[in-house]
């Protein structure tokens, strides 16, 4: 089961290892190594909330999201999106971006294209924190049957009946940092807009395409992105044979667009972050890549292997890890912060959630009576 799934993991990974080391030496090789242990440190709670949203998708999106979702993540977010992002905020032409990515330079000297993207830093920050704020807000207010920190979730959840009320605090929150933080406040106010429109959109399109066979007089028994696994399956197996790919289709463009914002958004920090390792672009490119296709894998592996089942608060876990990733990029809108809190921090949420699923589960299984534990044992 590991070899099926992280199969291709190790093997792109040899293959860039194989090739700093023939192009660029131990240097390069070392650069490369690091890259892709800091964007899997950085994004592991990525993983967690991936496999919340791929266990609603069908096979098909499932290997699409490990192949196209891939090129996707390496081409697109790693390489292209912060030379768009340059080209827009430095008012360039899109080979006058990418001269200077090529010429490199040191983050700290203006004019480079380091620098740029750096000083492009407040707008990426506000989008992708109000991104995963909306994400993290729209989980904490929902009602649910399992709660981790029950102290403080239950009355959010309570709190969470007011209508819209993640969009209102996003919004003020969004307001405050382009008050108090931020150097130029239309442009914060903009991007995290931005963010704001990008998540409801897909949001509102995912909830919309799974629901597209459910009965129209039960709106409240519909899936949405934080809902029931369970239901979604019996949203789109309840249509006519014909009609299941089409239905299924749809929703899994929505929720594969879901995570590829999602994989943007966490990616934004540690692209910029790559820059104080090194200025190539191809070197940086290559080793979060290599680092994305391993979230991916691992992605798979949670769905497959029923992890979140087994380890009801993981899910919890990765969204605290979320809400903490948001409110780091809106601080560092004028405060920089070391990417080692920022993956300290969501492996620290992660820990602790899986400690207490472990601690659950034996509960539980010691107020089991002795004979269903046996029943159960030769069950399986």
């Amino acid at each position: 089961m590991i070899f099926k799934t992280f199969g291709w993991s190790f093997a792109i990974t040899f293959l860039a290892l194989a090739g700093a080391l023939a192009i660029g030496g131990p240097s390069v090789f070392a650069l490369v190594l690091i890259l892709i242990v800091l964007e899997v440190s950085l994004s592991f709670d990525n993983a967690v909330v991936n496999a919340t949203i791929l266990v609603k998708m069908s096979q098909l999106w499932q290997k699409l999201f490990l192949t196209v979702g891939i090129l996707i993540a390496v081409f697109g977010m790693r390489l292209l999106f912060p030379l768009v992002i340059v080209g827009i905020t430095a008012h360039l032409s899109p080979g006058e971006a990418v001269r200077l990515a090529l010429e490199g330079g040191p983050i700290d000297e203006p004019g480079t294209y380091a620098y740029l993207l750096h000083e492009a830093h407040p707008s990426i920050a506000a989008f992708g924190g109000m991104f995963l704020g909306m994400l993290f807000l729209d989980f904490i207010f929902e009602d649910r049957d399992i709660s981790w920190l029950s102290w403080l979730e239950r009355p959010l959840a309570r709190i969470g009946k007011l209508d819209q009320l993640s969009v209102v605090v996003a919004l003020v929150a969004l307001v405050v940092c382009a008050e108090f933080l931020a150097e130029h406040p239309e442009d914060v106010l903009v991007a995290g807009g931005c963010g704001i429109i990008a998540y409801l959109l897909v949001n509102s399109l995912a909830e919309l395409f799974e629901a597209g066979e459910s009965d129209e007089d039960e709106p409240e028994s519909l899936p949405g992105i934080h809902g029931d696994a369970d239901r979604v399956v019996e949203v789109v197996g309840s249509p006519p044979k014909g009609q299941v790919a089409q239905v299924a289709g749809r929703a899994g463009l929505a929720l594969f667009l879901y995570l590829e914002l999602i994989d943007a958004s966490f990616s934004f920090d540690g692209v910029i972050g790559a820059f104080a390792i090194t200025q190539n672009i191809f070197i940086i490119a290559v080793g979060l890549g290599v680092g994305a296709v391993y979230i991916r894998s691992l992605t798979v592996y949670l769905v497959r292997q029923g992890t979140l089942d087994d380890y009801v608060y993981l899910e919890h876990g990765a969204h605290w890890a979320i809400g903490a990733l948001a409110t780091l990029l809106l601080v560092s809108i004028s405060h920089e912060v070391p990417e080692v809190i920022t993956g300290l921090i969501g492996v620290g949420f992660i820990a602790a959630a899986f400690g207490s699923s472990l601690l659950r589960n034996r509960r539980r299984a010691s107020q089991e009576p002795p004979g269903e534990l046996e029943d159960a044992t030769v069950g399986t």
